[in-house]
């Protein structure tokens, strides 16, 4: 059994330390600093991806052509926004309502999940033939 999926748990679970450390809004967000709270925040970031994002893309599909792909910003916002949301229902995150703030964690979680899986070899994706180099 391939194990891309904690690849891909502990990319999120990075990124979204790194947006909550970087953007001044969101610092304070999480109850309890520690790797745990980070592992269940990138549970929760991935189950929102998996099940909640290709319903929000489909339904806002004229929004994406019209904008230019420009609106997945804002649907990426919004997500990280759920995230943080349900967190809270778990004890794990107080909500966090700004915008701005959420907005830049977006951008954040974007950008470091971008690196991580251009450095992890096989970008954390079943089925990949990518190779270690010796």
């Amino acid at each position: 059994m391939e194990s891309w999926w904690i690849v891909r748990l502990a990319v999120n679970a990075v990124a979204l330390y790194a947006a909550i450390y970087i953007v001044p809004g969101l610092q304070g967000s999480v109850i309890n600093e520690n790797w745990v709270t980070y592992v269940i925040l990138g549970l929760i970031f991935g189950l929102v991806n998996v099940f909640i994002r290709p319903i929000v893309k489909l339904i806002t599909c004229p929004f994406y052509i019209l904008t230019l792909g420009l609106f997945s910003l804002i649907v990426n916002t919004a997500l990280f926004w759920l995230t943080l949301r349900i967190g809270s229902w778990f004890n794990v995150t107080r909500p966090v309502d700004d915008f701005g703030a959420l907005f830049l964690g977006a951008i954040v979680v974007s950008l470091v999940t971008i690196v991580l899986h251009a450095l992890i070899p096989g970008n954390g994706r079943p089925g990949s033939s990518a190779k270690m180099p010796m």
